[in-house]
């Protein structure tokens, strides 16, 4: 199936498709990270795109190969993120009415963009409180109008789309090594992967996953796509429950090896593209460089691309994504305190037990009648993983009743 899939699939077409539609987005070389793992990084930069992703590619080069009486009918698509404004984007290209489907819950900023780039030749419905019931809804919308169905990512045209990426950084960078994709329904990976067989052979493409929804390392050593029971929606333009057929049949012959990426580890990356660099990446947008570290002794010398794929990260979200980066990196922890219910145990606490640099972010305290001690969730920053362990060597030594949060998923996402 893989051989018939790649005849049908004609990334240089796409390429004069999109070539007056797109924007040819750079390839920067990065100092710092070549310097950090001794080697030639580059960053395509997909994050300045038109809609400052490249899911454009593959929208617009699908919808404009639609026969005239396939437009007159319409398309639709669910998307809660960048498929969405592509597909909007399209339509006012091309004057075609669109329908997008958004979850209910989807942010306003997200709506405003979509609403910016479609016009007047879309249609938003925000309906469903998660992804799949959305999209069920925009499939039954589909079927009752015979509107045209525009998938994400499962379709051959969407997946020559989503190559021309690998097209343009050949165009630019010959003998390259190693590209880390971010993998999400598998579009992006499909296409470079399509591409790199026939014109580049010698390079490794590595598929970069959150570790939260890892649908092709699934699918790969199930040896077919399946369906994850439940998944993560952080890195959200990478969540998904199951990869596409035909990205399947091609990546399980692209893909060199697919990496998993913490949560944590990606908001780091971000922040760290943000204030280091001035760069905005949204979370799947930074996956391809959160994950260098687990190959830094493989690219050691070697030259290297990595796909930032997406830039469109509401601010809104900035809050969550310093709160992740912490945990991740040790320098936050909560905890819950059992105080003796006596005046000044909470005064010994922070003269006693709180170290120079640390810091309580938050405090929630329950006073119970007629108990001995009353509980608190105390959360508290530090500024090293040592000032940690100074910490709980204070509490220890102080017999001080405390349960660690952070080691108990359930009692962590209930309270915090």
């Amino acid at each position: 199936m893989t051989s018939v899939l790649n005849q049908q699939i004609d990334i240089n077409r796409a390429h004069l498709v999109l070539k007056n539609v797109v924007l040819k987005t750079p390839l920067q070389f990065h100092r710092k990270l070549s310097e950090k793992f001794g080697c030639e990084v580059y960053l395509k930069r997909e994050d300045l795109q038109v809609v400052r992703s490249y899911k454009i590619r593959g929208a617009y080069n699908l919808i404009q190969s639609l026969s005239e009486a396939e437009r007159q009918r319409g398309v639709v698509c669910a998307s809660a993120g960048n498929h969405a404004q592509g597909v909007a984007f399209s339509c006012k290209l091309l004057n075609i009415k669109g329908v997008i489907y958004m979850p209910a819950i989807t942010p306003k900023q997200k709506i405003n963009q979509v609403k910016m780039f479609g016009g007047s030749n879309i249609e938003i419905v925000l309906v469903g409180d998660t992804f799949d019931d959305c999209q069920a809804h925009a499939l039954e919308f589909t079927r009752q109008n015979n509107s045209v169905f525009i998938p994400p990512f499962d379709h051959e045209k969407v997946i020559e789309g989503q190559g021309t990426v690998a097209k343009e950084i050949l165009e630019e960078q010959s003998n390259i090594d190693y590209v880390f994709v971010p993998v999400g329904g598998g579009g992006l990976s499909a296409g470079m992967g399509s591409y790199f067989a026939t014109y580049a052979p010698q390079i490794k493409m590595i598929g970069v996953e959150p570790q939260g929804a890892p649908s092709m390392k699934e699918a790969l050593e199930a040896g077919k796509p399946v369906i994850l029971v439940s998944i993560q929606r952080f890195v959200d333009g990478a969540s998904v429950k199951r990869v596409g057929d035909r990205n399947f049949e091609i990546c399980k012959d692209a893909l060199a090896d697919v990496l998993l990426v913490p949560e944590g580890k990606v908001s780091s990356t971000i922040l760290q593209l943000y204030n280091e660099d001035a760069i905005v990446a949204e979370p799947a947008g930074a996956l391809s460089i959160a994950a260098l570290d687990q190959y830094a002794d493989k690219i050691k010398g070697k030259k290297v691309v990595c796909i930032l794929s997406g830039g469109n990260n509401d601010i809104d979200r900035m809050q969550e994504i310093k709160e992740r980066s912490l945990l991740y990196e040790g320098l936050k922890h909560y905890f819950i305190v059992r105080f003796a219910q006596r005046p000044g145990a909470l005064k010994e606490f922070v003269n006693h037990i709180l170290g120079p640099n640390d810091d309580i972010v938050r405090f929630e305290f329950i006073q119970k009648h007629n108990k001995e001690t009353g509980p608190a969730l105390i959360g508290i920053e530090v500024k090293s993983k040592e000032d940690f362990d100074f910490l709980i060597e204070r509490m220890n030594s102080h017999k001080l009743n405390y349960t660690l949060v952070n080691q108990n998923e359930n009692l962590f996402e209930y309270l915090v």
